[in-house]
């Protein structure tokens, strides 16, 4: 009886591992139709607006706002930011609130492959598919599946959809305010919106466009160039 549950344990893992590599390899070269995210939000009666276009046309400062509010060091670290991860936990430890230390890598990740929440099961799923597309997509593909795929706004997926919702205008063309407003929704999408925003929102996105330049000039998207 053990061995047979350990066999059929062994031919679940592998199954999982071979769809799961053959998902990724798929995903580096054709967009990904739908997240789970996506079919919640059309379970709860929301339409999708999404409008995929390539990293090679969104503006540049789309790219470096998302670095600059989400993940500094992103052409720098190979999935994980280890110091950004040990900063989150010692200040949740001490019963302080901050994000979790998640890097676009791990988003793109989570946004594509898993659903939201799950704890640390979720976790550990997300960094195994963090490994893959790291090591697959490169990191010119991530930055281009994140800003395709991350939700911006209620039944809004990517920062093209975003900004014909918020600025009447595609993404090709993003002043570095756009971009920022946009990036500053990130986080939360269900609960700001990069139009006309207030108090955190307006104050993150400001903080964003700020380094916008800082981004540029240092060099900190050079793996997208």
């Amino acid at each position: 009886m053990i061995r047979r549950v350990f066999s059929v344990a062994v031919k679940a893992v592998i199954t999982f591992g071979l769809l799961s590599l053959l998902g990724v390899v798929i995903y580096r070269f054709i967009a990904p139709p739908v997240t789970f995210t996506m079919i919640g939000d059309a379970l709860g009666g929301h339409s999708i607006s999404k409008s995929w276009m390539p990293l090679s046309t969104i503006d540049p400062n789309m790219a470096r706002a998302a670095i600059a509010g989400e993940d500094s060091r992103f052409c720098q670290h190979h999935g994980f930011d280890i110091d950004a991860i040990e900063k989150a936990f010692r200040k949740n430890a001490q019963g302080k609130r901050i994000r979790g230390g998640s890097t676009i890598s791990q988003q793109t990740a989570k946004n594509v492959f898993l659903i939201q929440g799950g704890g640390y099961v979720r976790k550990a799923f997300e960094a195994y598919f963090t490994v893959l597309i790291e090591n697959i997509w490169g990191k010119r593909r991530i930055m281009e599946v994140y800003l395709n795929v991350a939700e911006t706004g209620i039944g809004t997926y990517g920062v093209n959809a975003a900004a014909l919702r918020y600025f009447g205008h595609d993404a090709s063309h993003l002043t570095p305010a756009e971009a920022g407003r946009i990036a500053a929704v990130l986080p939360l999408p269900k609960k700001r919106a990069a139009i006309a925003p207030s108090g955190f929102t307006r104050r993150h996105g400001n903080s964003i466009t700020r380094r916008v330049g800082v981004v540029r000039n240092g060099g900190l998207d050079a793996c997208l160039r």
